[in-house]
Parts: C-alpha cells; structure tokens; sequence
C-alpha cells in the first residue's frame, strides 16, 4: 500500500480473536506485572523450545543450528526449504526474533514455526539468529550479533549448514528481517553494514530489509501509542517502558538514538542502506512510530514498501491462525523476489 493510515480505529476495540490466540496472549499477560516488568520465571516456564532437526518436517522444511561465536554464547538456527535441485543457490533470510531484546530465542517454538513458514512460503534460506538479550547484555550486544552473524555469513557462506542440509546460498540475495526489536535490530545492523568499509570487498550484498511491526519510540507519546495502549493484550506502553529500560546504557532515555531511529523527524541513514518493507498493524500502540520510520526513510529517497494489516495487533505474525499471518509470508516472498531481480538485473 502505498500510504499509511495512522488514525484508523486507533481508539476501537481491536476484532474477534480466535480463542486459542486470546489463550495464548492472555499467558503472555500474566507473565506481566502490572508495572510491565516480566515475571522471568513464569516466563521461561512458558517458553516452550523447539529441537533443530535435518529431517525433513511435514512441509519438507529441514533444520540445523551453527555456531557463530562460542566466546559469547552466539549461534544460530539455519532453516532450508524443499527444493528439487540441489546446486540450486537460494537467497538468505537473516532473523531476528522479537520480545523486546529481553525475552524468547531463535529456539522459542513460535519463532521456529515462524521461520519454518517463511522459509517455505519465500523459498529461502532462513538464519535465525539467536543474539544476547538484555539486562545482562544491554545495548549495543544485540547489534554487535547481528553485525557478527553477517561477518560469519560473509566468511563462511554457510558451508558446514548448506552441506547437511543439501542446499548452496546465494550471498548477493541477502535480506534481514525481524519483528518487534527484531525489527529494529534489522535496522541497526542494516545501517551498520551498510555503513561499514570491507576490505577486501564482502561477498554479501544486503538486498533488503523486512521490519514487521518494528520496536520504535521516544520520551514523547504518540497519540497512537496512548490510544490503543489498552486496545490488545499483547502490548502495552507499560511493558514497552520496561523493555527500553531493560536493554538501552543505564541513566539512557527512550530518545536514545536506538529508540528514536527517527530523532528530529531525521533518520541517519548510510547511502548503500537496503530497500525496505516495513509491515504495520493497525491495532500496533507503536504505529505512530513505524509510520514516521517510513516516512524519514523516503525524504532520504529510499525504497519503501508498506504493507498494512488494518485490524492486525502487534505480534499477528506469530499466529498461523490468524489469516494475516500467511499474507504476510506471500508479502515477504514477493519483496525478496522482487528485489533478488533488482540484485541480479
């Protein structure tokens, strides 16, 4: 779409929900306090994982973790979808997971059915980063793994992965994508490589960016924000507070450049920063922001797509139920498409 809609229904009740997504996100409230903070052990209770398997899973999706740098603890689970040609190389889906940089991992069983899903429905390969979080890795570690996890990419083009799970990649169709603070950490690293010299030259080639419902803001409150901050139980201003406290320096306010990616109404931008598709819910209380990331990034004359889901809460994408959800994969299979076209034109 080509505009974005920042007041529609931003003061009416988001729609039905399907009971087992009103099950689910209700969970994910009562591992809330009412202040925001999480209740970690409730939590990690909850958190579920998923095994990497190279066995091919009902839809033919096969799966291995690799690590990145033992040192810190980073790795990452490598997704490969059905194909029938084995020399094929297949473009690269970089990920990282959302939770406000605090909660969830690469292993979290949401976020491996997710990537599972975007690896078939695009037909990539999908890197599901497993970054540090926060408060016992605060700002920047998760950039800096995210920064580390391309390197790694670039080095090694996933040769120990590509040969257990029988597919080549094709490092010149790289795309970051991510939810939430995935969504922001595909910013920053995105704006980092980009920013970054290499030498010599890198073999990956960033050719887009997939931001959905990406983790903005600022000391300021939106009048997105104080509208729907009761419209959904899956996010409130309260639990966004804590986040930004939880990973930004200690003393840090939500102006914080990391935040507020839009500060000024400007964005820093490096010249070679990728094409963008930045995903909006229509009942997301972090809308306001998300329309003004869109907005900077095209007074600097960047590609920007923009896909609206108008009664989409933030976190949609996690739920197969939802039929937004699979739209959202046709969306993303589209953008990477089209771009690797541009890549290789």
């Amino acid at each position: 779409m080509a505009g974005v809609d920042r007041s529609r229904r931003s003061s009416s009740s988001p729609p039905p929900l399907p009971w087992t997504v009103r099950v689910q996100l209700a969970a994910l409230s009562a591992a809330h306090r009412s202040d925001g903070s999480a209740r970690r052990l409730l939590f990690y209770l909850g958190d579920l994982h998923a095994a990497a398997s190279p066995r091919p899973d009902a839809a033919g999706v096969r799966s291995v973790d690799v690590t990145i740098d033992a040192s810190r603890g980073l790795w990452a689970r490598v997704f490969c979808p059905p194909t029938n040609t084995a020399a094929a190389k297949l473009p690269v889906v970089v990920y990282f997971h959302g939770g406000g940089f605090v909660l969830f991992s690469a292993a979290s069983r949401p976020y491996d059915a997710l990537c599972r899903r975007i690896s078939r429905g695009v037909g990539a390969v999908v890197v599901s980063v497993n970054y540090r979080l926060a408060p016992e890795h605060r700002f920047p570690a998760a950039y800096d793994d995210g920064l580390a996890a391309l390197r790694y990419l670039d080095a090694n083009g996933l040769a120990e992965a590509a040969a257990e799970l029988g597919a080549a990649v094709d490092l010149s169709r790289c795309f970051l994508a991510g939810d939430s603070a995935g969504g922001n950490i595909a910013h920053h690293v995105a704006q980092r490589w980009a920013s970054s010299p290499s030498s010599p030259p890198a073999s990956l080639r960033l050719a887009g960016a997939v931001l959905i419902s990406p983790f903005f803001g600022g000391e300021e409150r939106t009048e997105e924000e104080v509208g729907l901050d009761k419209a959904s139980l899956s996010l409130s201003l309260a639990r966004t507070d804590y986040f930004w406290r939880e990973f930004l320096p200690e003393g840090a306010t939500r102006d914080h450049a990391a935040a507020r990616v839009c500060g000024g109404e400007r964005v820093e931008l490096a010249e070679a920063f990728p094409p963008a598709m930045v995903v909006i819910g229509g009942f997301d209380l972090l809308k306001g922001w998300q329309a003004r990331y869109v907005a900077a990034l095209r007074e600097k004359g960047k590609a920007v797509r923009v896909v609206e889901y108008p009664d989409a809460i933030h976190g949609f994408h996690a739920f197969p139920e939802l039929a937004d959800s699979g739209k959202l994969v046709e969306e993303m299979k589209l953008f990477v498409q089209e771009h690797s076209s541009n890549r290789m034109a």
